[in-house]
């Protein structure tokens, strides 16, 4: 079966507090308009991330239950990217970079067939990293064969 895939379109976000209220008009980024297409790892990468994350958080001190350890990136999951915020920078770049292994770029989003690696200028904006790195998560943790409503 092959790895599943998601195509991301980088749109301007109303502005928001950190409530999510929205106080201002969308912000159109550099990066509007651009399309990313992302693979899923295969599933011993996948575990692989996942178990290096969570014994990263480990030795930042978090307590995690035995449910999340043994979940892989799946566990991560259950946490969020928040959590990556108490760990030295020496374990978490690695994990991060390692997620851009999965988005390629569609340069010309009217030939959405043409994808290429991405290269350092293809993303501008801080936030269309972020934004990247939780689809690249939400691609490894959605079930594989969904239950229609």
């Amino acid at each position: 079966m092959p790895r599943r895939q998601a195509r991301v379109s980088i749109k301007a976000e109303p502005q928001t507090d950190k409530d999510g209220k929205v106080v201002g008009p969308p912000n159109p980024g550099r990066d509007e308009g651009k399309v990313f297409v992302l693979t899923e790892l295969s599933a011993k990468r996948a575990d692989s991330w996942g178990q290096r994350a969570l014994v990263a958080l480990t030795h930042a001190g978090a307590e995690l239950p035995d449910e999340i350890m043994t979940a892989g990136m799946a566990g991560f999951a259950m946490m969020g990217m928040q959590a990556l915020s108490g760990l030295k920078w020496e374990e978490i770049d690695p994990l991060l970079e390692e997620m851009f292994t999965c988005i390629r770029i569609c340069p010309d989003p009217s030939h959405p067939d043409t994808v290429r690696d991405l290269v350092e200028d293809d993303i501008e904006e801080v936030a269309t990293r972020w934004k990247l790195r939780v689809e690249v998560l939400a691609l490894h943790v959605r079930p594989t064969n969904p239950v229609a409503p």
